[in-house]
């Protein structure tokens, strides 16, 4: 055997699973969006959701029909919710609270109830009502809640001195899990192995959660974006959606009102494209400039269907239409967002001819340094990843 051949041999019986891991990533937006449905909508704000004109008119609409309906208390929620939406939250949780007198113990209170305190920045109130939902019903919206109440606990597990630093992870070393999608392995494991296939699942249920906090919540919270970012990068290489992740990253830096987290959001975004290329068989890297400019076409086509539905709507309310009833006649299947091609960089795209053991012995020596980084990062996520104490 040449000394060439046994160091390879070496490289793959002593590291394999770096070896495996360690690959150039060729998936297309359209590959991860296959992988992740509705996520590019849910970061751009294109799904159905309603204007403010729309929670207005609700807003009247609930409170005359509880004067003629005193007992439907259904009524409370949809007036609760729609002065949450318009930025009353304070009337919100004075009205599921009356809600509650009538009608004590329902799981859609308690849920509600706690969204509205998280909202108003009492946390450790909202975390108290989000678990007294989730033991009244804890398969309600697919287990929504349950990654709510996780997603408090790294909120709160992040703070120092009483405030909250953005980005809450910004590195973004390791394979497997880090930031959120750590805090979520780390709270169910319990001192147990992640075969595969449940690391796999147990990430597609967080993310289902996520995206509906967005869907149902606030889709451009920093938050919310930072996490989905840190779900849709766990697992392998293989495995891994790193464009999605970019324009979640990009678009919590568009909405943080603070420079520096703009920055560090930006930083973020473009330490998630490591190893993403344009297509196979290629190392030529995509550019954070070229995720951007795609993303920022999909933001306008975002931006322009939403002003359409808020025309529509005040419209419909103008002509003394109900507007529920016109809005799921007229928007009856969800909106996609058109699909875009990264443009061609002018690179020469094709690797440099070399035998193949050379080439995986390369890999390899690249691999050992990206292990020592993954075990540093690994180091830094158990220093964090114990939920913290329930609040008072």
């Amino acid at each position: 055997m040449t000394y060439r051949m046994r160091t390879l041999v070496i490289l793959v019986v002593l590291f394999p699973a770096p070896l495996v891991a360690c690959l150039w990533d060729s998936d297309t937006l359209e590959e991860e969006r296959r992988q992740f449905p509705s996520v590019l909508e849910l970061i751009t704000g294109k799904f159905h959701r309603h204007s403010p004109a729309f929670y207005e008119w609700r807003i009247e609409d609930r409170k005359k029909r509880l004067e003629q309906e005193p007992e439907n208390v259904a009524l409370y929620d949809d007036l609760a919710v729609a002065y949450e939406k318009t930025g009353q939250t304070d009337l919100a949780i004075e009205t599921i609270l009356k809600k509650e007198e009538l009608s004590p113990g329902q799981y859609e209170t308690y849920a509600n109830l706690g969204t509205f305190y998280i909202h108003a920045g009492r946390l450790e109130d909202g975390l108290k009502k989000i678990e007294r939902a989730i033991k009244i019903n804890p398969d309600a919206h697919f287990g929504r809640e349950v990654y709510q109440k996780l997603l408090v606990e790294y909120v709160l597990s992040k703070k120092a001195d009483g405030k909250l630093e953005l980005p809450m992870f910004p590195d973004t070393t390791g394979y497997g899990a880090y930031g959120f999608g750590a805090h979520v392995m780390e709270s169910f494991r319990q001192g147990n192995r992640w075969t595969d296939d449940e690391f796999r699942e147990e990430g597609e249920k967080a993310t289902k959660g996520i995206l509906g906090m967005m869907r149902f919540g606030n889709f451009d919270s920093p938050v919310l974006l930072e996490t989905l970012s840190d779900l849709m990068m766990m697992g392998s290489d293989l495995s891994q959606a790193k464009q999605l992740a970019a324009r979640a990253l990009l678009q919590a830096s568009y909405v943080s009102v603070v420079p520096e987290q703009k920055s560090a959001y930006r930083l973020k975004a473009k330490g998630v494209l490591s190893m993403q290329t344009h297509a196979e068989n290629t190392s030529s890297e995509v550019s954070l400039a070229e995720i951007e400019v795609q993303f920022l076409a999909e933001l306008d086509e975002a931006s322009a269907w939403y002003e359409d539905v808020s025309a529509r709507e005040s419209s419909w309310i103008a002509d003394g239409l109900n507007p529920e009833i016109e809005f799921s006649q007229h928007y009856s299947k969800p909106p996609s967002q058109s699909e875009r091609e990264l443009p061609s960089p002018q690179v020469d795209r094709s690797l440099p001819s070399i035998s193949g053991e050379v080439g995986l012995v390369l890999v390899g020596l690249l691999c050992l340094s990206v292990l020592a980084q993954f075990r540093s990062a690994r180091r830094r996520r158990n220093a964090f990843s114990d939920p913290p104490s329930e609040g008072s």
